[in-house]
C-alpha cells in the first residue's frame, strides 16, 4: 500500500482507496473543464445560502442542475431535498449519490403544480432567469405552496447588467434576467419582506445594483396568494 512521506496526509490515500475520488456532476464537469472559476463562484452561492438557512429542519431546492454544490447547504440543514425538471440531472444525482451526505432527488417542473411537503427554507438559484415573464407569478406561486409557515426562501439570478458579459452558451435561455430594482419589486409581490444582495464573483455585498453580475434575495412573510 501507497504511504505518504508526511504522515498526516495518509487519510487522504485510505480515504481513496475505501471510497474512490469523488466526481463532478455532469454540469459542474463542464465548468471545471472550461472556466474553473465559475465553479468558485457557485459554490460562494450555495454557501450564503447555507449560512441563511443554518438550522433549518428541512429544505427544498428548486432547480438544482447536477447538485454538485447542494453538499454545502445539506452541510447546514437536516434534510435536504433537490428538484430538477430535467431527468438527465436527476439521473447524474443518483449516480453520484454518497450515503454520508443523503439528499433527496426527484424530477417535478415548478411551472406544472407545487411540490408535495412543507418546508421551512426553499431555495432556487439560477432558475427565475429561464421562466417566461408571464408565468414567473406562476412559478413563485407553486414554490411557496411547498414553504412552511415562518419559512425562508431565497432566489438567486444573474442580472440584466451582466448579459452583456455573458457567453453565448450562459445567456442560451435566459429570457427573464432582472434588475435588482425590478427582482425586488416582483418578489414583493409574494413576500412582505425581501432582502436584495449584489454578488461579483465570489464577493457578496450590498452595492449598487446596476454594477452587481449576480443577485440574492432573501425572502420572507409571504403574502397571501392573489
Amino acid at each position: 500500500m501507497s504511504a505518504t512521506k508526511e504522515p498526516q496526509y495518509q487519510p487522504l490515500v485510505d480515504l481513496k482507496s475505501r471510497r474512490g475520488l469523488t466526481r463532478l456532476g455532469m454540469m459542474n464537469n463542464q465548468v471545471w473543464q472550461d472556466d474553473p472559476r465559475r465553479l468558485l463562484f457557485t459554490l460562494a452561492r450555495y454557501k450564503f445560502v447555507s449560512k441563511m438557512l443554518s438550522g433549518r429542519r428541512s429544505v427544498l431546492e428548486v432547480g438544482c442542475g447536477d447538485a454538485f454544490a447542494s453538499r454545502v447547504v445539506k452541510q447546514e440543514v437536516a434534510e435536504l431535498t433537490v428538484l430538477d425538471f430535467d431527468p438527465l440531472f436527476v439521473a447524474d444525482i443518483e449516480e453520484r449519490a454518497d450515503p454520508g451526505w443523503p439528499m433527496r432527488a426527484a424530477v417535478h417542473d415548478m411551472l406544472a403544480g407545487p411540490f408535495p411537503g412543507s418546508f421551512d427554507g426553499i431555495y432556487s438559484l439560477d432558475v427565475l432567469e429561464h421562466i417566461p415573464a408571464e408565468h414567473e407569478d406562476r412559478f413563485m406561486r407553486n414554490l411557496l405552496a411547498s414553504l412552511a409557515p415562518g419559512g425562508a426562501a431565497i432566489i438567486g439570478m444573474p442580472s440584466i447588467e451582466s448579459q452583456a458579459h455573458a457567453s453565448p452558451q450562459s445567456k442560451e435561455g435566459h429570457v427573464n434576467c432582472k434588475s435588482g430594482k425590478d427582482l425586488k419589486y416582483f418578489l414583493e409581490r409574494h413576500f412582505s419582506n425581501v432582502f436584495v444582495f449584489s454578488m461579483n464573483d465570489e464577493v457578496i455585498h450590498t452595492g449598487f445594483y446596476p454594477m452587481a453580475h449576480y443577485l440574492l434575495a432573501l425572502c420572507a412573510t409571504p403574502r397571501a396568494p392573489r
